[in-house]
């Protein structure tokens, strides 16, 4: 037996390292006959001694036709997506505001922007144990059953210098070849055809059909490693080294210590990324040292220390048919362009965003122009501009509107701002169907239903406000169309679920103007409940870091309104969490009470952010400037010189790391 064993194991090895030749190298070493040979003798040996099953054996790669449904994981490391520009300028200013805040040499690794689906793998022991899709950033599908069947992602690794334990991250692309292939066999069969290769690639890696997944032929890149005890500080490095465990990682990746490498990278790569196999849509710069990386830190969105390129959208040229104005959740009007069907950038583009009222009287647009469209970046293509000189028998000027398409309300235009917006915020559709699709989305209460679910709870009666889902019984909604037993029993469990959801959420799922997700956590740290808040004035407010005059004056006035209060109340006692957990609360201090805190520098213990935190936990306050109010400056290695020079002549004392720590 201990025979069988062990040409099992030599059979799988040799596979592999065959595998690794012909999709990742692009050097196959034997005919695909020979490989074919190899693959049915040890599928032969193990169906005749399954104890010796291995999930990674390369049998498996062309997937079981088990159906399964996804478990969501959430990720260890949260999967941030990248601010984007699109002119050297912005890069320039990405650049200098790098050196400026590491005041220290630093490289960029400029690495190819793959359009494909976000993947994160995880490895234990040199063995592939979960592979995750990006999902909301904090949590994705577990897609590991389908992931297994893709040729270049290594199921064991090569060598034996790798950590015990790390996560990969990349792209999951479908060829330009696979897609045309794809889309020809669907097209023969009257199915539908697919948009890009992207799509394809993503909806192919949610199948439920691992073996339908394997067929699809998807390939991947890798492109960023994250662990403890990672072989290397240069991320540049670090993917050199996984290139040597068998991870596919590009070629196209370079090392730059200027401004000028990178835009020669940029460059070559505008015209040569139309030769590869697979879609680009830009570059990714990304400072290379993780110490730095740390040092530059987060926002809530991106990290600081990487941005994308975008190559410059691809534009189109079509008839303007006619143009709606949709309502959305706080009550702005959208203009949108409907638009005479146009191939753009691999799909077929039938409405665009007109922006607001200022670009409309600025563009000059008329009821058939001939419109300049583009993607931009943006999901929803927008209008660049209208072609005069194409003008022959032009129908009315575009005029915005000036009551609300929903419910007839007089729009509002406050001073400063571009968008008009209707004021009903009770009495109109869909400023209140939109409210509670706000409210159960992943990143406030994440229950488990969708805009088509609000809006049939709506015309059914079920639900006027967010606070009417805790009433909602199985029994309820079964009587709908689409219910049964067990999505109704999941729904209610959904519900149920969302009341473990912590207050800085629950304050964001409000749908408060202005208060996005940074914006609540800070609120929920400085007013430890929602009756603390709700009572707060302007000068409370405008005292938290980085609350304004224009977010304090939109809290004042969300809860000066007496349905919003009403709302907070039944929601409270329906068992939403609005006040910070006890274990949260044990943990803050007045150590720092009333001390203002400005950091400087790199440092060696904790990155800014995680100083941030400590200063905010402790009571303190934070400040991106030094003024006569700084209490003191927390000063890494390499201090920009402006500050040090300010907090001289103010007399501002200045601390290390260490310092600041005994502190708290």
């Amino acid at each position: 037996m201990e025979a069988v064993k062990d040409k099992i194991e030599s059979l799988r090895r040799e596979i592999e390292s065959l595998n690794y030749s012909y999709y990742v190298l692009s050097k196959p070493e034997i005919s695909d006959f020979e490989f074919d040979k190899k693959l049915k003798e040890l599928e032969a040996l193990e169906a005749g001694h399954p104890e010796y099953f291995d999930p990674n054996s390369p049998t498996q790669r062309v997937g079981s036709d088990l159906n399964k449904n996804f478990v969501q994981v959430e990720h260890v490391y949260p999967m941030l997506s990248l601010s984007n520009t699109y002119s050297e300028g912005e890069i320039r200013d990405f650049y200098d505001r790098t050196k400026k805040s590491l005041n220290e040499d630093f490289d960029l690794v400029c690495e190819l922007k793959y359009d494909g689906t976000s993947i994160a793998l995880t490895y234990e022991n040199g063995v592939l144990v979960r592979a995750v899709t990006r999902g909301d950033g904090v949590r994705g599908d577990d897609v590991t059953a389908n992931v297994r069947t893709i040729k270049t992602i290594p199921l064991k690794l090569q060598g034996s210098d790798y950590s015990p334990q790390f996560e990969i991250r990349g792209e999951i692309l479908m060829p330009w070849k696979v897609f045309d292939d794809l889309n020809k066999e669907r097209a023969e069969a009257e199915e539908p055809l697919f948009a890009n290769p992207r799509n394809a690639a993503s909806g192919t890696l949610k199948l439920q059909n691992p073996a339908i997944v394997a067929s699809r032929k998807l390939d991947s890149y890798l492109y960023y490693l994250l662990g403890e005890n990672l072989p290397s500080d240069g991320h540049y490095e670090n993917l050199q080294k996984a290139k040597s465990w068998g991870f596919k990682i590009s070629g196209a990746m370079k090392k730059c210590s200027t401004l000028e490498e990178v835009f020669e990278f940029i460059n070559y790569w505008d015209k040569e990324r139309r030769n590869l196999p697979v879609a680009t849509d830009g570059i990714v710069l990304k400072v290379n040292s993780a110490r730095q990386q740390l040092n530059l830190g987060w926002t809530a969105k991106s990290p600081r220390w990487a941005i994308a390129y975008k190559f410059q959208a691809e534009r189109a040229e079509t008839r303007l048919n006619s143009v709606d104005f949709q309502v959305g959740r706080t009550g702005n009007v959208t203009p949108v362009a409907n638009l005479e069907p146009v191939l753009l950038s691999g799909t077929i583009v039938k409405r665009a965003s007109l922006h607001n009222a200022d670009i409309i009287r600025n563009f000059d647009v008329h009821i058939g122009d001939m419109c300049f469209v583009e993607k931009g970046g943006e999901i929803i293509p927008k209008i660049v501009g209208v072609n005069k000189e194409a003008r022959f028998l032009i129908g009315l000027k575009v005029e915005f509107i000036k009551n609300c398409p929903a419910c007839g309300t007089k729009l509002v235009r406050e001073e400063g701002e571009a968008a008009y917006y209707c004021p009903n915020h009770f009495g109109c559709e869909p400023q209140i169907k939109g409210m509670i699709e706000h409210f159960v989305g992943r990143k406030a209460m994440y229950i488990n239903i969708g805009e088509e679910t609000v809006s049939q709870f709506y015309k059914a009666g079920l639900i006027k406000n967010a606070a009417d889902l805790y009433t909602i019984k199985a029994e309820d909604i079964m009587k709908l169309e689409r219910w049964a037993e067990k999505s109704a029993g999941n729904f209610v469990e959904s519900v149920r679920n969302s009341l473990q959801v912590p207050y800085e959420r629950a304050l964001y799922a409000l749908g408060i103007r202005y208060v996005g997700e940074t914006v609540a956590k800070r609120l929920a740290y400085a007013f430890h409940n929602i009756d603390d808040l709700m009572n707060s004035n302007y000068e409370q407010l405008v005292a938290v870091d980085e609350i304004g005059e224009v977010i304090a004056k939109s809290i004042i006035d969300h809860f000066s309104i007496e349905s919003n209060r009403v709302l907070v109340e039944r929601l409270k006692t329906y068992g939403v969490r609005f006040a910070l957990d006890e274990a949260v609360l044990a943990e803050k201090t007045d150590l720092l009470n009333g001390l203002t805190f400005v950091i400087s520098g790199t440092f060696l213990l904790h990155s800014r952010d995680e100083y941030k935190a400590l200063i905010e936990k402790n009571g303190g306050k934070n400040s991106g400037s030094v003024s006569a109010k700084t209490d003191y400056i927390l000063a890494g290695e390499n201090m920009g010189p402006a500050k040090l020079e300010k907090a001289r002549k103010l007399g501002i004392k200045i601390i290390s790391e260490e310092e600041f720590l005994k502190m708290i």
